[in-house]
């Protein structure tokens, strides 16, 4: 047990730790060993948070640009530098992770808004819908009877080309071919391009 008398050692500083304290003088040829010895370490932290390669460089370059500017406010009493860089690098990746959720909520409810407020003309959807009702009905009358009963059947009556054999009483190859034909001659008299 220590007495107040007794003198608290002082923290055991490492020589990354010494070569950062000596960057807070500015000389840049200090900071390449800092930069060697600190960069993995902001660079783990970062991707750790981020889970992104590419995001983790960024930030780690962030970091260590700060830790050139900020050398200055690096105590060794306080903390390792590797812990330093460790919890600058882990509050810029926080942050950027925050900045990017905000983004995509903010341009979420700008496309939600977009849709919400777009103008709708009720009145000249109904007109067109009617429209192209009328269209494919005119198209559904073009057809042989025999096509336009197989059509119909899948098509508005919801069923398999198997089914619509059996209703019909016709063969399954029969069904196909009547089906087929039929939706090409509706796709010509509709006037939609063949894709």
């Amino acid at each position: 047990m220590l007495r107040q008398t007794d003198q608290v050692p002082p923290p055991t500083t490492t020589p990354v730790d010494a070569a950062l304290v000596a960057c807070a003088d500015g000389d840049p040829t200090t900071f390449g060993p800092v930069y060697d010895a600190l960069a993995p370490v902001a660079f783990g932290t970062s991707l750790g948070v981020l889970r992104d390669p590419d995001h983790a460089a960024e930030v780690t370059q962030e970091v260590m640009v700060e830790v050139w500017q900020t050398a200055a406010r690096f105590d060794p009493a306080r903390a390792s530098a590797r812990t330093w860089v460790a919890t600058l690098a882990r509050r810029r990746a926080v942050d950027r992770v925050r900045a990017e959720q905000s983004r995509r909520d903010r341009d979420q409810r700008d496309l939600d808004a977009s849709v919400a407020g777009a103008p709708r003309d009720v009145v000249v959807e109904d007109v067109e819908r009617r429209l192209e009702g009328a269209a494919v009905r005119r198209c559904l009358e073009s057809l042989t009877p025999t096509q336009r009963e197989a059509v119909v059947e899948a098509y508005y009556g919801g069923r398999t080309y198997r089914e619509v054999a059996e209703r019909l009483g016709a063969a399954l190859p029969t069904v196909k071919s009547r089906i087929r034909d039929g939706l090409g001659r509706l796709r010509d008299c509709l006037g939609v391009a063949r894709g």
